[in-house]
């Protein structure tokens, strides 16, 4: 499951099985992938009803309601910006040691998966979202005059490419030195990964509020396939852009799409099979 030998030249050898495999900085993927299954084998449910309450709310005019998707709208916009900025020299570095190269186009599907285009395209959606309770907040249920309302489209079609930007130069190895000497520490990259953790976490919040309405159990073979077609396109749009940084990585390994599945088959399991209640 887990390799002998670690890229990570700070951890010393451990035996193929050890436990402490889990944490290392090389396995950041798996130990997400599994953090995911947890939370949606036991948590996320409760979670998702209790956040779908702040979204019926705020679509009420409930002013914190309002605040709380606004700062959970910008966390999916900003986090992932932040993870590959803390992680990006870590990582390459990583990579050096290792004697590898990252290259996107390397894999079956890695000139898909880490396309800017899809994750562009995300963005722009949550910075839609984010736009829409700003206004909510700021303007009440007024329209912003003056053409102040095309504006701040322009400015968020401009702040997203430049967002997305940031985030894919992560895939780029640095030329040079970051002006903080901190940004090449383990902590910089630890803190980077409790960005895309919690990135991570918010979008299954997401992914779930959209999966409530389908518990019911499957009455034909057609509906099967619908659900199946539902979950791949949740998934390249939900699951695949905040653990991008990780596929970087570990996209060559057998046991990452076994992990991924693993951490969506909860999700899965109502989905496709269906149920009445429970996980």
């Amino acid at each position: 499951m887990l390799e002998k030998k670690t890229n990570d030249p700070e951890t010393p050898s451990l035996p193929k099985y050890h436990p402490a495999n889990l944490f290392l900085r090389s396995n950041r993927g798996l130990l997400l992938d599994l953090v995911v299954f947890v939370l949606n084998l036991f948590l996320m449910r409760f979670l998702a009803a209790r956040f779908a309450y702040f979204f019926r709310s705020a679509f009420a005019g409930d002013f914190v309601s309002e605040v709380v998707i606004l700062i959970f709208s910008l966390g999916l916009f900003f986090l992932p910006l932040l993870g590959a900025v803390l992680k990006r020299w870590p990582f390459h570095h990583r990579l050096q040691l290792a004697g590898k190269d990252f290259d996107r186009t390397n894999t079956l599907f890695g000139g898909c998966l880490f396309n800017p285009i899809l994750y562009l395209s995300l963005n722009l959606v949550v910075f839609c979202v984010i736009n829409a309770f700003a206004q909510q907040l700021v303007y009440g249920d007024d329209e912003p005059g003056g053409g102040i309302a095309g504006l701040i489209i322009v400015a968020g079609i401009v702040l997203t490419i430049v967002q997305t930007v940031i985030v894919y130069r992560y895939f780029v190895p640095p030329k040079k030195d970051p002006r903080l000497q901190f940004l090449k520490s383990p902590a910089s990259e630890t803190l980077g990964d409790a960005c895309i953790f919690l990135n991570m976490i918010f979008y299954q919040l997401v992914w779930s509020m959209l999966t409530i309405g389908w518990s019911g159990l499957v009455s034909s073979v057609s509906e099967v396939f619908s659900r199946i077609l539902f979950i791949c396109t949740l998934a390249l749009l939900v699951y695949f852009p905040p653990r991008v940084f990780y596929l970087a990585e570990d996209i060559d390994r057998r046991r990452t799409w076994v992990t991924i599945l693993l951490a969506n088959t909860p999700i899965i399991y109502r989905l496709v099979v269906g149920s009445h209640g429970g996980w």
